[in-house]
């Protein structure tokens, strides 16, 4: 803010010191005490004038050259639907197997839900979407079980699951579907921003 105080009292100081006489004949608007200055030269404006301009110029320059203030990073997404998983993988493996446990859960979403959509679905009960878990986890993790290695992970995710989707074995309807791909959904979200 000084420095445009500062080039507002020097611009107002070189504009009241390069006024011209008042016309004979005629009284001053404002009287003044100091004597007027002559008429600046018909060759071009006073060269305090012009100093005056390129002050206000090379400021207003080192105005806008200045680095804008960083951004506030973006706020963490809320857990989705009471399952939060941020903390709960431990270990020096922990960011890769949240991101293991988000890639595993989005595509079995993602296969439990096209699977639906055919004529004939061959995953049909409960028992067949577990399975259907079971081997894609042995098959990712070549045989690596992730929930001995996080077992606060493991049992967080069991006890979502159990409460979103169910324990039925039986034959899958439509809302029983949707209700397992919103949850294997809900806790890749959990999974994908513990990874972060």
């Amino acid at each position: 803010m000084t420095p445009w105080l500062f080039a507002a009292a020097a611009a107002a100081w070189l504009v009241w010191q390069s006024r011209t006489a008042a016309p004979a004949g005629l009284p001053p608007l404002v009287p003044s005490p100091l004597p007027a200055l002559p008429a600046p030269p018909a060759r071009g404006p006073h060269p305090l004038t012009l100093a005056a301009i390129l002050a206000a110029g090379a400021m207003i320059a080192l105005a806008v050259r200045a680095p804008a203030p960083a951004p506030a990073p973006a706020p963490e997404p809320a857990p989705a639907a009471g399952l939060d998983l941020r903390g709960l993988f431990r270990g020096p493996e922990a960011a890769a197997d949240a991101a293991t446990t988000a890639a595993l859960l989005a595509e079995l979403a993602d296969v439990v839900e096209w699977d639906g959509q055919q004529q004939a679905p061959r995953i049909a009960t409960g028992a067949a979407v577990h399975d259907l878990r079971t081997a894609a986890r042995e098959l990712r993790c070549r045989g690596v079980r992730l929930g001995d290695r996080q077992p606060a992970v493991r049992d967080a995710i069991k006890a979502f699951l159990d409460r979103e989707a169910g324990t039925d074995g039986g034959p899958l309807d439509d809302a029983e579907r949707a209700r397992w791909v919103a949850a294997y959904r809900a806790v890749a979200r959990a999974a994908e921003a513990a990874a972060r």
